[in-house]
């Protein structure tokens, strides 16, 4: 069984920094794409930055230039660090990532979700 855990989240002031992190576990013969996408209170869930394995990486214009993804092979993590943070950040973020489980079909894995609150 593969499962994604997210940590890092809070309560953050406007201009601050967060990183968050997610971490893939389970019988994984292969990470392809992970990626991060967040959801606001009445909002439908949005993409926010995408990392592949070979670690080309793009980002919504929302969050570029002050959002920065990365990940660990080794370690089947994939981070996010987050600059110059924003009231309109303010949402859950999930981990995604695109997964080949041992002996098994390649599927879209998801988080629990972090909360992120970017308040003074």
């Amino acid at each position: 069984q593969v499962q994604l855990v997210e940590s890092g989240g809070g309560l953050v002031q406007p201009g601050g920094s967060l990183r968050l992190s997610c971490a893939a576990s389970g019988n994984i013969f292969r990470i392809n794409a992970m990626a991060w996408y967040r959801q606001a209170p009445g909002k439908p869930r949005e993409f926010v930055a995408r990392i592949t394995s070979t670690r080309i990486s793009n980002y919504a214009d929302s969050v570029k230039g002050r959002f920065t993804i990365s990940r660990n092979n080794a370690e089947n993590t994939v981070y996010l660090q987050m600059s110059s943070l924003k009231p309109e950040d303010t949402a859950v973020y999930y981990c995604n990532a695109n997964i080949m489980p041992i002996m098994q079909d390649v599927y879209d894995y998801w988080g629990q979700g972090t909360q992120v609150t970017v308040s003074s």
